[in-house]
């Protein structure tokens, strides 16, 4: 398969329109037919249910979706590291990227640059800031050398890791909440709560899922609309470091644990990334 054939593919199922995929690739809709018909052809496979009226995956076309997907970001990371590599071996720095989500564990994140910094032969770490959830696909594909991540919420598949902490999860609620003075409560609480519909984040392709809770972007939004009354947020036991005066968390005794991670792709020989697991893993 080509990558051509990949990235033509992925518009047509993410569309499921054949149109405006051709409209998002800058082709016509003929070429971009028959190149999904030669890929059907060359796999074996009808990876696309096609009516008069609609366009679907079948299940051959959701797995090479999965796939396809990973695929590309490994081609675009191989570019990307490429680039930076050359970039590093004519002068122009030899730095290390760092990617984390907005918000999230800053003690540890303070300490460990700080840490990091004071070590013989240590680069310069641009930190890159980012949504939930868009941690994993940045390093995956090349736009970060390494990443926090949290698991059970970002998958670590296929990368290498190294547990860095473990902590409980805190619903954080207005202050004047009557759940707040609680010293605990359990999920199914907190799911029921009303007019505190829980928060509804975008999907990779910035869709919203179905729901009554408030779409939100970032943290700072989250926690002005959690203080205003309009929703609540589970979290880790960490957020705490972050909540004002009007916002009170309350440990849910039987939410997930919350592993954070630091991570890289498995076939990094970056001496700077080593360098920022090593101190990391003694942190």
């Amino acid at each position: 398969m080509e990558t051509r054939e990949l990235r033509y593919f992925v518009a047509v199922a993410e569309e499921l329109h054949f149109g405006r995929a051709a409209r998002r690739l800058g082709i016509a809709q003929p070429p971009l037919s028959r190149a999904i018909d030669r890929l059907e052809r060359r796999l074996g496979a009808a990876l696309l249910e096609r009516t008069s009226r609609m366009v679907g995956l079948t299940e051959a076309g959701s797995v090479l979706l999965r796939e396809a997907r990973a695929a590309l970001d490994a081609v675009e990371a191989a570019e990307r590291r490429t680039r930076r590599a050359a970039l590093a071996a004519a002068g122009g720095g030899a730095g290390v990227v760092l990617v984390t989500k907005a918000g999230a564990a800053g003690e540890l994140l303070a300490k460990l640059l700080d840490a990091y910094a004071a070590e013989p032969g240590a680069v310069t770490v641009d930190l890159l800031l980012c949504g939930p959830g868009e941690q994993e696909r940045l390093l995956r594909d090349g736009r970060a050398d390494v990443a926090l991540l949290h698991r059970p919420f970002d998958s670590t598949t296929g990368l290498d890791t190294e547990e860095l902490r473990t902590e409980g999860q805190v619903v954080v609620l207005p202050g004047g909440h009557p759940l707040a003075t609680r010293t605990h409560v359990r999920m199914a609480e907190v799911a029921d709560l009303p007019g505190l519909p829980m928060p509804r984040w975008p999907d990779r392709d910035g869709a919203y899922p179905d729901g009554p809770g408030p779409r939100v972007r970032d943290h700072t939004q989250l926690l002005q609309l959690v203080a205003l009354g309009r929703t609540c947020w589970v979290a880790p036991e960490s957020c705490r470091e972050r909540l004002t005066d009007d916002l009170a968390a309350v440990p849910v005794v039987d939410a997930p644990p919350v592993t954070t991670v630091i991570a890289w792709p498995p076939h990094s020989r970056s001496r700077a990334v080593a360098g920022l697991v090593r101190v990391a893993t003694r942190l």
